[in-house]
């Protein structure tokens, strides 16, 4: 009795030891903050940040924004759309420039198939343009944040979609802000803009694709799609929001920044940015 006492409190000890090890090896699934019952579970809860900074000339804008348009209507699209497990997503865009200067172009809309991803396109086409001083990465991301809370929406994945041809100039440090929204469960992806040479007058960059990489995204399954010929700019477009919807990344993945040490200065915008406003002060 004593030795089938003693096998069945090994065999207890291993079973518990598996479950241990099971445990961690396990993903520890993030909780968001609870929400209303009321609240409308999505695949995807998509905040669409776009850059309206004047060193994005009006036809960068247009360009930028035809790409979403087209994305969010073509075939691909929809595919992704239909295999998710709610089969719809919610998604938000806003037009952002300096650290206090961001705009609400289209509140959260439901995109449950072709009749509302029309309607959500031909909403985001009849706003009119505008262009704003300053890049605020920063500034982009800590509006952004808050959105998700009031969405009236639950998503499986919260997702900020960020659009720029700049580094942050302006407003907060991007990496203390960044990593303060992917602790929150947040995804960003990024979409930098490469398609002219980097001047001193726009504070513009060269590598903006690393800087994204290293300073700007993170989160889980974090990733950056350059464009760098106007030829491509709708197709990244598409391309980068389909991988989003599908819970995604391109082929080449890439590491979060918070995994590895930055290639390049995560403040090389803000020193541009200070050295140009004391020049023309």
């Amino acid at each position: 009795m004593a030795r089938r006492r003693l096998l069945w409190a090994l065999a207890g000890a291993v079973i518990a030891g598996a479950f241990a090890v099971a445990a961690m090896a396990a993903p520890i699934p993030f909780r968001f903050a609870d929400k209303s019952p009321s609240a409308i579970p999505v695949d995807v809860e998509l905040v669409i940040a776009v850059d309206v900074s004047y060193s994005m000339d009006p036809d960068e804008q247009a360009l930028q924004r035809e790409g979403y348009i087209q994305a969010l209507t073509s075939r691909d699209f929809l595919r992704a759309l239909r295999e998710g497990a709610n089969g719809k997503i919610a998604v938000t865009y806003f037009e952002w420039a300096g650290a206090n200067d961001q705009k609400i172009v289209m509140p959260w809309r439901l995109i449950d198939g072709p009749e509302a991803a029309d309607a959500v396109a031909a909403e985001i086409a009849r706003a009119p343009y505008r262009r704003a001083s300053r890049t605020s990465i920063a500034g982009a991301l800590r509006f952004a944040q808050p959105l998700f809370d009031n969405s009236g929406y639950r998503g499986l994945r919260r997702v900020i979609d960020v659009s720029g041809d700049g580094a942050n100039n302006n407003g907060p440090l991007v990496v203390p802000t960044r990593d303060a929204v992917v602790n929150a469960g947040i995804t960003i992806n990024g979409l930098p803009i490469m398609l002219k040479r980097a001047s001193y007058a726009t504070l513009d960059i060269e590598q903006l694709d690393i800087y994204y990489e290293d300073c700007v995204i993170g989160g889980p399954g974090a990733f950056v799609i350059p464009i760098r010929e106007r030829e491509k700019f709708i197709e990244a477009t598409r391309t980068k929001l389909v991988l989003e919807i599908a819970g995604r990344q391109p082929e080449s993945k890439v590491i979060p920044a918070s995994a590895q040490a930055p290639r390049i200065s995560c403040t090389i915008g803000d020193r541009c940015g200070a050295t140009a406003g004391a020049a023309a002060g």
